[in-house]
């Protein structure tokens, strides 16, 4: 019988990415809302709000094996893809790096949904 960590360090590195991709958005999000033009960046903050809330169930799920990580991982690297193309209409840099880096996590949770 494999034992839990056997079991879930396939998720390492997507679960410790999807941690630091979180932190990296609600980074952001503290810096939108610091911005002179938050107004404009609403639906900037409640995609990068929805891309960390996403990024931690994602970890969690890979955490604790769950049965439905892979589409949670599917529907992460989706809702990741969605705030990267949020974020790069701002072109100040804390948005343009969150930009690439919900890429990343996109690309990095799509391989593990697939896998």
């Amino acid at each position: 019988m494999p034992t839990i960590d056997s079991t879930v360090e396939k998720y390492q590195r997507c679960i410790e990415l999807c941690n630091s991709y979180m932190k990296a958005c609600e980074e952001c999000v503290n810096s939108c809302l610091k911005e002179p033009d938050v107004a404009a960046r609403i639906k900037c903050v409640q995609m990068l709000r929805d891309c960390a809330d996403i990024c931690s169930l994602a970890s969690q799920f890979m955490a604790r094996n769950s049965a439905f990580a892979k589409q949670i991982c599917s529907l992460c690297a989706d809702i990741c893809e969605a705030c990267a193309r949020e974020c790069e209409m701002f072109k100040d840099a804390h948005c343009q790096q969150c930009a690439d880096i919900c890429r990343r996590c996109a690309q990095e949770c799509r391989y593990m949904a697939n896998m």
